[in-house]
């Protein structure tokens, strides 16, 4: 195999100022470039992800990304670049529900079919879609695949342990999940371990041998269990209780970059910022865990005395004095003063919350998601090195609920209490547009001219199903706005994706990437918020207006992260009154 760059190089599509993808002549191409680039990274490189048909690319600055492309386009890549993976036997029973109708579409009779199955070789060309779920694809490039059509009607539940096939790939799902791809068998093979060195069974570069066995094989959900290493504390330590969890309430870090290649997205607080300033402020370290709540409702009781910080969302936040028992220890412990009274919790300034008292967060009149810093951090068993809840994949801590009790960790390294700061950015509002800058995405060219006039020359609605995987954007009924349309027919192969992109389904109606997004996606992206703008993005409230605003990715304040600053009598323009 040769996977050779043309003379003029490989193709580079930006997905952002930080981000592209590389496109490949052959999956062999994409295997060979995948392994060299994670054994040779790239000065600031962060992500390196297979697909079918691209790798994509991400890195901790625009410099760096424009030094990787200018880089990788001229790559050559063969054969001979690729290490030599482990090989994995998985056993196999065929009894798949899709068995016979697979046989009959490929003139294959079942018997068949699985002597295919099991006679080829496959590697490990990417992961995607779920923890563990590894696409194989057959490891000799001149045999003649089998092209298997995926579902009409994709199945709302199958079963861990199923062996199918779709396309010119072969996989295992990890855990119980949504699917389209035929299943012809199932394996009680552990596909996804969180106690094993590298947690997936089957990575990137590996060989698979499938073995068919008689016996009757037990599959269990090897991904949902991580839930129960959460966040509860029972004990006499320092600690939080949730008295009530409103609507959301997570434990939130900067998340697990790094391990897209394993189908498992970044996670981490949606809005990284202000999760930063809130941590700040208290002297944390920028990647303690937090509690992240969404629309207001939590109500957290301390057990022992503890320092505090709200950032994010702006809205009430009220401190409830400690019940009688307890007010009269904390009146002895705090001298002359006595114990503190009811009080109003200030926003982004360090204040103290004693013994036995309670602090409730009110729903917010601007912005969307609130983030409460505790002096030391909160604790829960790290996942992939993350405290953070994933709400796609199922790892992290559980949601918190009524009664969980979240252990404080020790001290802050001796850093200091932070001042008082102001606002991050003026954040989206009911009864405003919100503007975001983007740049043109790496599929710009399935809408043409018209389409990027369209995206930015309407105002969307922020839909009610919007969550950590992405905001839902909607064309509001009393409003002259439209979908987008494509210009080009077909199915795009699933690519690599960052937060911030503005992925478009056939509804035409566009879904903007946050924290927990797939880190795959097979529906073109017309644009890509600018990652200074995700704060923004991550704080829209259900029926808020956004407008879009093309920037250059090279314009001086497309990369470079913004001062923070109190609005002026004016307003930020990132927001406007309607």
């Amino acid at each position: 195999m040769s996977g050779g760059s043309p003379a003029g190089g490989r193709r580079i599509r930006w997905s952002g100022p930080r981000a592209f993808l590389v496109e490949c002549a052959s999956l062999a191409e994409v295997v060979a470039l995948h392994a060299r680039l994670s054994a040779e990274p790239l000065t600031g490189q962060l992500e390196t992800l297979a697909a079918a048909e691209t790798v994509a690319l991400s890195f901790t600055h625009r410099a760096a990304a424009v030094a990787g492309a200018d880089a990788v386009r001229h790559w050559e890549v063969s054969s001979g670049d690729l290490p030599e993976g482990r090989l994995v036997e998985i056993e196999v029973v065929y009894d798949g529900e899709d068995l016979t109708d697979v046989g009959a579409a490929t003139g294959l009779s079942p018997e068949a079919l699985v002597r295919w199955h099991t006679e080829t070789t496959w590697v490990g060309a990417f992961g995607g879609f779920a923890p563990g779920f590894t696409y194989a694809a057959p490891a000799d490039p001149g045999a003649e695949p089998l092209d298997i059509r995926r579902r009409d009607s994709p199945r709302t539940s199958v079963p861990a342990g199923s062996v199918a096939i779709a396309g010119r790939f072969s996989a295992v799902y990890p855990r119980t999940s949504p699917g389209g791809w035929q299943l012809i068998g199932r394996t009680d093979a552990p596909m996804w371990d969180l106690d094993r060195p590298s947690p997936a069974l089957v990575a990137p570069g590996d060989r698979v041998r499938y073995r068919a066995v008689r016996e009757a094989a037990t599959v269990r959900d090897t991904v949902g269990d991580v839930r129960d290493q959460g966040a509860t504390a029972t004990g006499t330590g320092p600690a939080l209780m949730v008295e009530a969890s409103g609507l959301q309430s997570l434990l939130q870090d900067l998340g697990r970059t790094g391990h897209g290649d394993l189908g498992v997205p970044a996670a981490g607080a949606a809005d990284a910022d202000s999760a930063r300033q809130a941590n700040r402020i208290v002297g944390n370290d920028p990647d303690a865990a937090v509690v992240e709540t969404l629309l207001g409702g939590l109500a957290l009781r301390a057990r022992g005395h503890h320092v505090l910080a709200l950032a994010g969302a702006e809205g009430p936040a009220r401190i409830t004095a400690a019940e009688p028992a307890a007010a009269s220890t904390l009146a002895s412990a705090t001298g002359p003063g006595g114990a503190p009274t009811d009080r109003p919790a200030p926003a982004r300034t360090p204040f103290a919350l004693y013994d036995g008292e309670a602090l409730t967060i009110g729903e917010p009149e601007a912005g969307l998601r609130t983030y409460v810093a505790v002096r030391g951090g909160l604790d829960a068993t790290p996942v992939l090195g993350s405290r953070s809840t994933d709400t796609l994949s199922g790892l992290g801590p559980a949601a918190l609920s009524a009664g969980t009790e979240v252990s404080v960790r020790g001290g802050a390294g001796g850093a200091a209490v932070g001042s008082p700061e102001p606002p991050l950015r003026r954040l989206p509002r009911a009864g405003s547009a919100t503007v975001l800058r983007v740049t043109p995405g790496p599929r710009e060219d399935w809408f043409g001219a018209a389409g990027l006039e369209r995206l930015t020359g309407q105002d969307w609605q922020v839909g009610h199903q919007s969550n950590r995987l992405g905001v839902r954007l909607e064309v509001s009924d009393d409003s002259a706005g439209a979908p987008l349309e494509r210009i080009r027919e077909g199915e795009l192969a699933s690519e690599g994706a960052v937060a911030g992109a503005l992925q478009v389904p056939p509804s035409g109606l566009p879904v903007l990437f946050l924290a927990d997004h797939p880190v795959t996606g097979g529906y073109p992206v017309i644009g890509v918020v600018v990652p200074q703008d995700l704060i923004l993005a991550a704080q829209l409230p259900p029926g808020a207006a956004v407008r879009f605003e093309i920037v250059d990715p090279d314009a001086p304040d497309a990369d470079i992260p913004e001062k923070p600053h109190a609005p002026d009598a004016t307003g930020d323009r990132r927001t406007r009154e309607d």
